[in-house]
Formats: structure tokens, C-alpha cells, sequence
């Protein structure tokens, strides 16, 4: 509707629709987490649960709303009708662009759990969406190095705690917990510096994906593996997608069912099973790095022919 007008327009008319979306749903987020806080009983979550969540989705549908206005949303999606809303899941993507984030919730809306992301514990002074991600029960982690651990070996083991408190609280109500493996975008720089062993993906970090399943007590059986391929080589920044420009992109999704042998382990120290959970990570990598060799490859044998198709016709 609005794709005619100039893209710096259309991105402040995106920020100014997504500030009003976040203000007017916040303070009811707001009201109710104060509630569960303050009357932290069973019977009060499992009634309370399912409004937050629904006040939640209602702010991603409204973001879709405006994403239409803006853009046309071409994305070819596989796979994503086998999944079911009910269940708990464990779900990760490739990660290449902040509007992942967005592309992602406006496609598995009401069609999966609501996502919770793990969060640097830094995040949670941004304004605004700070105190929601509280409200919501992101979990705040803060990581700490190898050799601040060794400096200070009271805090071994303090992720896993925080990781295992955090879940406790997920077991009352589905969720899809999302993580992204490879922890951070990737970038050709990222890329070269890691040496990473895949084509198209930095390597991903298996200790998070393991706490989480162990923190759960094997609840979660079940991985949902991303893959997008976006047309341009790079994709947009977010101010870009803001303003309209598409992040035309080809996303297939898969379930799999994990090994029970890896629902429950001691990651941190039980070297067999950190092991063997490396490797069903890397083999699950490296499929989907062949996939986006391969859906690079028929886009680019689709684009080929509609250039020779064009020529003919001219």
C-alpha cells in the first residue's frame, strides 16, 4: 500500500508504527509480569502465562502489519507446515542479518510457541524493550572467559545455573527456546578469522543448544534447524529493510527428532558426551551448508534463465 513512496519515508513510517505497536502493548506486559512476581504461585502462572504470550504475538502480527505496508514479503518457505504449534522446541538458524529476527517471528507467529532468546545480560538496560524481554522471562546470561573463570573459580558452572533457572520456568507452558548456533552474524571477515570448515557458515557453538536440553530434563525433543538463503550475496542492514527495500529470501525448515542419548548429559564434564554432541551438531552444520550451496546454485541456474529467456524475447 505504501511501497510507492520514497524509502526514507517508509522507514520512518516502519519506526514510528513499531515505537507505537511497543508502547501501547507494554504497559499491560508490564502489569501482568508484575503480578506473576508478586504472587509467584503455580495457578497464577499457568493463568497468566498464556495472556503475556498473547500480548506478545499480538505485537508480531502488528509488525507484520506494517512490514506488508512497506514491502512485498517474497519468501520462498519449505517445511514449515510439518511443525506443530503444541510441544516444546529448540529451535536455530543460520544468522546473517538483524532482520532475521523479524522475518523469522512474522513467519513462525501462532504456528510455533512464542520464541525466547537467550540474551546478553547488558541487553536488559535497552529502553523499553529491556524491561519487556524482563517481562517476557528472556534469560539474561552473563558469560565470562576461560581465564576469569580460572581467576575466580566460584563462578564455574554459573551459566549452567542461570540457564537451568531460567528453564525451570518454561516446563508450565510450551515454548520454542531459539538460539542462534553460530552466536553472532556472519561476515566474510568472521568468516576467514574462525577458518571455519563450512562454506557459507561460521561455526556453531554446541554448549549452548546442550545446557539448554539438560537444564529441561528432557522435555525438549525436538530441533527445528533453519536455513535462509537470501537473494543478495549480503543482506540488508536493518534500516534498509525498514525502509522497504525486500530481503527476498528462500528459508527451509526442518524438524528433527534428537537422539534420546543427548536429551540429558554433562557437558562441561563428561568429554565422551561433549564429544558426541559436537558431532550431531556438525552433522546437522554441514547438511545445511551443502543445502545453500545447492539453493544458491538453482537460484543462480533460475536467474541464467530468465536473463536468456528476456534476451530471446527482446
Amino acid at each position: 500500500m505504501l511501497r510507492f513512496l520514497p524509502a526514507p519515508i517508509k522507514g520512518v513510517i516502519s519506526i514510528l508504527l513499531l515505537l507505537l505497536n511497543t508502547l501501547t502493548l507494554s504497559p499491560l506486559l508490564f502489569v501482568l509480569a508484575i503480578i506473576k512476581l508478586i504472587l509467584p504461585f503455580t495457578i497464577i502462572r499457568k493463568a497468566l502465562d498464556p495472556l503475556i504470550i498473547g500480548i506478545a504475538e499480538t505485537w508480531i502480527s502488528f509488525n507484520s502489519g506494517w512490514m506488508k505496508l512497506v514491502q512485498k514479503l517474497n519468501y520462498t518457505v519449505t517445511g514449515l507446515d510439518e511443525i506443530k504449534h503444541e510441544g516444546w522446541y529448540l529451535i536455530s538458524s543460520n544468522h546473517q542479518s538483524w532482520s532475521d529476527i523479524t522475518i523469522l517471528q512474522h513467519l513462525f507467529n501462532k504456528r510455533v510457541p512464542f520464541f525466547k532468546f537467550f540474551l546478553k545480560q547488558e541487553l536488559i538496560w535497552v529502553p523499553i524493550m529491556g524491561i519487556n524481554w524482563w517481562a517476557l522471562e528472556f534469560p539474561f546470561m552473563k558469560r565470562y572467559s576461560k581465564e576469569f573463570v580460572e581467576k575466580n573459580p566460584h563462578l564455574k558452572g554459573k551459566d549452567m545455573e542461570t540457564t537451568r533457572q531460567a528453564c525451570e520456568k518454561y516446563k508450565h507452558t510450551p515454548i520454542a527456546i531459539f538460539n542462534f548456533l553460530e552466536g553472532t552474524r556472519f561476515t566474510k571477515e568472521k568468516h576467514k578469522r574462525q577458518n571455519s570448515p563450512y562454506q557459507h557458515l561460521l561455526k556453531p557453538k554446541a554448549g549452548g543448544a546442550a545446557f539448554v536440553l539438560e537444564a529441561m530434563d528432557g522435555l525438549i525433543s525436538r530441533f527445528i534447524n533453519i536455513t535462509i538463503v537470501y537473494d543478495d550475496e549480503t543482506p540488508l542492514d536493518y534500516w534498509s529493510f525498514l525502509c522497504g527495500k525486500a530481503n527476498n529470501a528462500t528459508i527451509h525448515v526442518e524438524q528433527i527428532i534428537i537422539p534420546p542419548e543427548l536429551l540429558q548429559g554433562d557437558y562441561n564434564n563428561d568429554p565422551e558426551f561433549r564429544a558426541d554432541f559436537q558431532d550431531w551438531i556438525s552433522a546437522i552444520w554441514q547438511d545445511k551448508d551443502q543445502l545453500i550451496t545447492q539453493i544458491k546454485k538453482e537460484k543462480s541456474l533460475s536467474t541464467q534463465k530468465t536473463l536468456s529467456e528476456e534476451i530471446e524475447t527482446a
